[in-house]
């Protein structure tokens, strides 16, 4: 063969003295199923790597009616920063499988979410991945009827498609839980708004009042305000002013956090010796805060992934909503408790 020319079947056949059926089943991971000898598939193998064999993709395609591509569509998660995780979590559960990932954004425009639906069928994807920036409720486009679709941090409550999402409500819970093991006796505040349309904030807040209530308290109040760190410095120090004195602050979001810092510091409440903090998200902001904040972590990985394996594993696509639980990510910005003291054996 020349330098230059491609290996063909026939010849990976030639070189491990096989033939080209042979060869074919060994490929597509039916040497066992052919009773095909272990020394023949290693010899196949041998070959591949030895001519740099590269199957013909699109031949391929049409004897299995499968591409190894999985379309993903969504709003803005492809520029986002922290929720890329969830890319890359997807990325390596589809690379695991054998397949790759072909990504299209919307940028929330109706008629490109369309376009790009109709475009990853007519590419023929082995399945699509619709995903959400913002946990929310929506209608799932009718098109996506047309083929295997699971729905990631987001789900239609009239649709039957298989959809993962965080436990939101489980996440407001171990919020409340952090500030009440560690013996927070003030009242409680929530900063941050909770949009209807969403369902990451009256989520977290459910949560956060159900744990509460268990033992006898409430939130005292939520200071509204977008999740963004200027728009929470602003609400919080007006709040602040009117003499406001919390014993705890739950913050919807990272964002909102970092500006609950700077109100709080301007103010000259100390954290965790005045007031206590925890937060949602677990994005690299919380790492950069002083003392850094306890945060409660969306499972962007892991949503991928999982998406991923129901989307492509035999039998995993099952109706129905997942809810992924949130995990803890540690911090200083609640007082630690003292540790338990043995009691005396008598």
């Amino acid at each position: 063969m020349s330098p230059r020319s491609k290996a063909k079947l026939s010849d990976v056949a030639t070189r491990a003295g096989v033939s080209a059926t042979t060869a074919s089943y060994v490929l597509t991971g039916r040497a066992t199923e052919m009773r095909i000898s272990e020394s023949a598939e290693q010899r196949v193998r041998q070959a591949v790597a030895e001519l740099g064999y590269r199957p013909n993709r699109s031949a391929q395609n049409l004897r299995t009616s499968r591409t190894s591509t999985v379309g993903v569509i969504s709003d803005f998660v492809a520029s986002g920063h922290f929720s890329s995780q969830m890319l890359a979590g997807a990325s390596e559960a589809a690379l695991q499988r054998d397949h790759l990932l072909v990504i299209g954004e919307t940028s929330g425009d109706a008629e490109v979410e369309r376009l790009l639906i109709e475009e990853m069928i007519d590419r023929q994807v082995d399945g699509i991945l619709y995903v959400t920036r913002t946990g929310m409720e929506i209608q799932v486009p009718e098109k996506l009827a047309e083929t295997r679709t699971v729905l990631v941090n987001c789900f239609d409550p009239d649709s039957p498609l298989p959809a993962f999402v965080p436990d939101e409500f489980g996440g407001g819970r171990t919020a409340a839980s952090v500030l009440l093991d560690a013996d927070v006796t003030g009242d409680i505040h929530v900063v941050g708004e909770t949009p209807p349309h969403t369902f990451a904030g009256p989520q977290r807040l459910a949560g956060i009042n159900d744990r509460l209530a268990e033992v006898g308290r409430s939130v005292t109040s939520v200071v509204p305000c977008p999740w963004a760190v200027e728009a929470a410095y602003e609400a919080t120090h007006a709040w602040l002013a009117t003499g406001a004195r919390p014993g705890g602050l739950i913050c919807l979001n990272d964002r909102v956090a970092m500006g609950v810092y700077q109100a709080l510091a301007e103010h000259g409440l100390d954290i965790p010796g005045d007031v206590s903090v925890v937060s949602f998200d677990g994005t690299e902001l919380a790492t950069w805060l002083r003392p850094r904040v306890i945060s409660v972590a969306l499972p962007f990985v892991e949503l991928g992934a999982r998406a991923v394996q129901s989307l492509l594993e035999p039998g995993a696509l099952a109706p129905g909503v997942v809810r992924l639980p949130m995990p803890l990510m540690p911090g200083g910005s609640v007082p630690a408790l003292p540790p338990t003291k043995e009691q005396p054996h008598v």
